[in-house]
């Protein structure tokens, strides 16, 4: 079981990366559907800085600079040119699949360079990995791994206890009160748009860089929209993002562990199919995405201005 959990941890960090990179977007009041193209960005990106610089430092900044790239296209379009931001991060998701498909000709069949492999390799935490079992779970893991974690703590802080987190919320609630209280709209929404794209770019490159860790085409495999649902799933908050992707990580592993099994009982033999076992993240999202939206409190709501575009000169 523990090694279980301990590679369910491992299957949800880009997930978790990805929410991360939503909800900063989203709190400040814009949707961004082109999770899936962010990270397709980075993972490709990423991948060729690696082979070309052999520097993890290196890669993992180009695949941050590949997504918040694409997010600074959609926030271009969406916050200064007022487009609309469904289509905008659907195209970006195209555009991100289209780039990482041109790229990845030239990254099949390649290898990691040996010092970046290294670095991202499984290493305990003093002190902390000898905590009983979760000492083994989430401390006996890649840097990668426990720099999601980290960073999720870090951005529940900044949302809750910080004036810029908490300027950031003012304006995805109603930009116009937040304007004519002074914050400068526009700035905090490319920072944060910018930023989230960043994250999502970092979330791509776990794949290539440390899960696979090599390149294929269309590694992401969906993630990106599973993390759209999943930023609903924490209901915008950074230490539920934690829970959510580590849990889309455990209903992952199932689909690997017991696929092909079979299970006896009196008069019957059932075999585990791997189509069904697949489906069971997603039958997961969807269910819990219905219990939700069925919930009225304020903290389970969306941020008021979530999608709309704003135009000053109408507040």
């Amino acid at each position: 079981m523990i090694a279980f959990l301990h590679s369910s941890v491992q299957m949800g960090t880009h997930i978790l990366f990805a929410v991360l990179g939503g909800i900063l977007c989203e709190r400040i009041g814009n949707m961004n559907l082109g999770i899936e193209g962010m990270m397709l960005l980075g993972a490709s990106v990423g991948f060729s800085a690696a082979l070309s610089s052999a520097s993890p430092l290196a890669a993992i900044f180009a695949a941050g600079i590949a997504g918040a790239a694409g997010a600074l296209i959609y926030g271009l379009i969406t916050v200064s040119l007022r487009g609309n931001q469904v289509v905008t991060g659907l195209i970006l998701t195209i555009f991100g699949g289209g780039v990482s498909g041109f790229l990845g000709k030239e990254l099949s069949g390649k290898a990691l360079p040996e010092s970046v492999a290294a670095a991202f390799a499984p290493r305990k935490v003093p002190l902390l990995s000898r905590i009983p079992i979760l000492g083994e779970i989430f401390f006996d893991q890649s840097p990668y791994v426990l720099a999601g974690m980290v960073l999720a703590v870090l951005m529940y802080v900044y949302f809750r206890f910080t004036r810029p987190g908490l300027n950031a919320r003012a304006v995805g609630e109603s930009p116009a009160v937040a304007d004519a209280s002074g914050i400068p709209v526009n700035l905090y929404k490319y920072i944060h748009i910018v930023l989230g794209g960043f994250l999502c770019g970092v979330g791509g490159a776990y794949l290539s860089l440390v899960f696979v860790p090599r390149w294929q085409e269309n590694i992401t495999a969906g993630a990106g929209w599973i993390a759209v649902a999943l930023i609903i799933f924490s209901t915008w908050n950074p230490l539920r993002a934690v829970f959510a992707a580590y849990l889309f990580g455990a209903l992952k592993g199932i689909g690997f562990k017991f696929q092909g099994m079979e299970f006896r009982l009196p008069g019957f033999r059932i075999v585990a199919s791997p189509q069904i076992l697949d489906m069971l993240p997603y039958l997961a999202t969807i269910l819990v995405l219905v219990f939700i939206t069925r919930k009225k409190q304020k903290k389970y709501q969306s941020p008021a201005s979530l999608g709309l575009p704003y135009f000053r000169e109408e507040a």
